[in-house]
């Protein structure tokens, strides 16, 4: 999680030369290091080190036997000092803070795609909705000749990403081959600001059709703003609604006030959300709601999984804690920490953190412990015996570390070794590219399936292709083959071995009809996309999402919604 200091920005030079370099980590360290320094001793400890670091780096620049790079060096050097801290504090330099913008803000000028490798070439994997790529007509599965006039075989996904990227307004030409028909294309594209929304779909749901459903990809700037215009839209769409669902799912969290904002639609003001206590006495604060509440008493469900992270976890605890609405899903990431970035000289940031989190009820769900590691270095997670108890307003029991626990648990399902094959092969995407050659307009994303001819069509399509894996039960079979080997067992077990096999071994065509079900899903998601974009594929999950279902049903149940929300007897 980040807090709004993330803002703030260095506008010096980009000046970099060795000595200027060193000078700005110098005036940094000393200035950020002393002000902590609390004894003569800490204080001379650190000037002492920081002169070593210094006349090292210069002893190094002037005699080592080969050229060096500075700022690579450096930068080796603070990632290793960081690695000794947690995950989250890092070192940005000039050069990748348009990435951390992105992350943060959601926004980057460029195109609108994404590109990905298939060999040496280079194909466009992801067009965004009403963005200036999807305008100029490029899509998914169009192999990308040259860019600027630079031959695009053999480059990287980074230098594409730097030529792709730039001012909003300027102009880039993409030279384009259809890989079916053949035809090329250069196109002359204006770059535009691109922008990902936080909230990437909203509907109303249920057999009814009067339960709004959200999703909040990421707590960027104004989130809650978005979120609640979502919200007020499905309200004036169905005036009787009759709950929300709210998910959370695969949210890596981000700014703290849009956390508390967000709380803020289904709590009342001036409600206590989350406090911070760091080292620095300005960091212990409380964060309270302050601006209007949405509804205050509509049934809200928040759906969560291992991938919901920070604000996200502040949001679901705050809901726990207060007893508004109930968690479903899987455990949370469990990530308690506060990170604040600082600007450092020539426009580089140090992100770092500050403080701990803690939801009303005054636990703190971080589930890694990073200040006592282990012998080896590595990190654990904090035991159970070390886990505190708390209460919800209500009384109902949770626990400190370890993320946040679902009132309601459902199961992530598993995917088959099969699907994750085809994926990782492409077989899915370059299946779509073709099927989306072939048909100019689908049904929405809904009401669209696969016909079982077209189902047979893609099984077609597959033969010859390359999709061999091996099944969880032939793994471990491999394994105890080795040992049995390593210990010299395996002569005397060969047949037993060898028929073993034989009888696990899986036929491919076999697992493609075991597995139908899962595999059409997977390709109707990719085909739905090509027409219907990240909206269509959110919309056609829906179909089968079990968290959602178990939300749905909660809320047709008042008496057991309520239930949930009281202390067990």
């Amino acid at each position: 999680m980040k807090s709004d200091s993330n803002k703030s920005s260095s506008k010096k030079g980009s000046g970099r030369t060795v000595k200027g370099f060193l000078a700005g980590i110098g005036t940094m360290a000393a200035i950020g290091f002393f002000i902590q320094a609390k004894t003569p001793d800490s204080y001379f400890e650190t000037s002492k080190n920081l002169e070593i670091f210094a006349n090292l780096f210069k002893e190094l620049n002037t005699y080592y036997v080969d050229p060096i790079e500075p700022g690579k060096m450096v930068k080796t050097g603070i990632d290793a000092m960081l690695d000794d801290l947690d995950p989250y504090t890092n070192y940005i330099t000039e050069a990748d803070i348009e990435d951390y913008e992105f992350q943060t803000t959601g926004k980057y000028g460029g195109i609108g795609a994404t590109m990905r490798k298939k060999g040496d070439d280079i194909i466009v994997e992801d067009v965004y909705e009403t963005s200036p790529a999807q305008k100029a007509g490029l899509h998914p599965g169009d192999l990308v000749i040259s860019i600027d006039n630079q031959p695009m075989k053999g480059k990287t996904i980074e230098d594409i990403s730097l030529l792709l990227k730039g001012s909003p307004g300027t102009q880039v030409t993409i030279k384009l081959k259809d890989v079916y028909s053949g035809e090329e294309q250069q196109k002359q594209i204006t770059r535009g600001e691109i922008e990902l929304s936080s909230v990437p779909y909203a509907g109303l749901v249920g057999k009814d059709k009067n339960i709004a459903f959200v999703r909040l990809n990421q707590f960027t700037p104004n989130c809650s703003r978005l979120l609640r215009n979502a919200l007020d839209s499905l309200k004036t769409a169905q005036p009787s609604l009759k709950g929300v669902v709210l998910d959370l799912r695969n949210n890596p969290g981000g700014l703290l006030d849009e956390a508390v904002n967000t709380c803020n639609l289904f709590v009342d003001r001036g409600q206590l959300v989350v406090s911070t206590k760091g080292k620095m006495k300005d960091w212990d604060k409380d964060f309270k709601t302050s601006g209007p509440v949405w509804d205050a008493q509509i049934p809200l469900t928040v759906l969560v999984n291992h991938s919901s992270a920070s604000a996200s976890e502040i949001v679901a605890g705050t809901m726990q804690d207060l007893d508004r609405g109930v968690v479903i899903g899987e455990r949370s990431y469990g990530k308690g920490l506060v990170q604040t970035t600082r600007p450092l000289e020539y426009n580089a940031r140090l992100k770092l953190t500050t403080a701990k989190y803690y939801t009303p009820s005054g636990r703190c769900i971080q589930a890694l412990d990073y200040t006592h590691r282990n012998a080896d270095g590595s990190v654990g997670a904090i035991p159970d015996s070390l886990k505190k108890e708390y209460k919800t307003k209500a009384g109902r029991k949770v626990l400190s570390g370890g993320g946040v626990e679902p009132d309601m648990k459902v199961a992530d399902n598993r995917v088959s070794k099969l699907s994750i094959t085809l994926y990782s092969k492409n077989y899915f995407f370059d299946y779509a590219t073709q099927y989306a050659k072939a048909h100019k307009t689908i049904p929405n994303a809904g009401a669209f399936s696969l016909t079982p001819a077209e189902f047979t069509d893609f099984t077609k399509w597959l033969e010859g292709k390359d999709y061999s894996y091996k099944t969880e039960t032939e793994i471990a079979l491999d394994s105890l083959k080795q040992i049995a080997i390593r210990e010299k067992n395996y002569d005397g077990a060969k047949n037993e071995f060898t028929a073993l096999q034989t009888k696990v071994a899986h036929d491919k065509k076999q697992d493609l009809l075991k597995h139908q079900d899962e595999v059409t899903r997977l390709l109707e998601s990719e085909i739905i996309s090509r027409y219907y974009y990240q909206k269509g594929r959110i919309e056609y999950s829906l179909r089968s999402d079990d968290d959602l279902a178990q939300a749905l049903k909660i809320i047709d149940q008042p008496t057991n919604y309520q239930a949930l929300l009281k202390p067990a007897k």
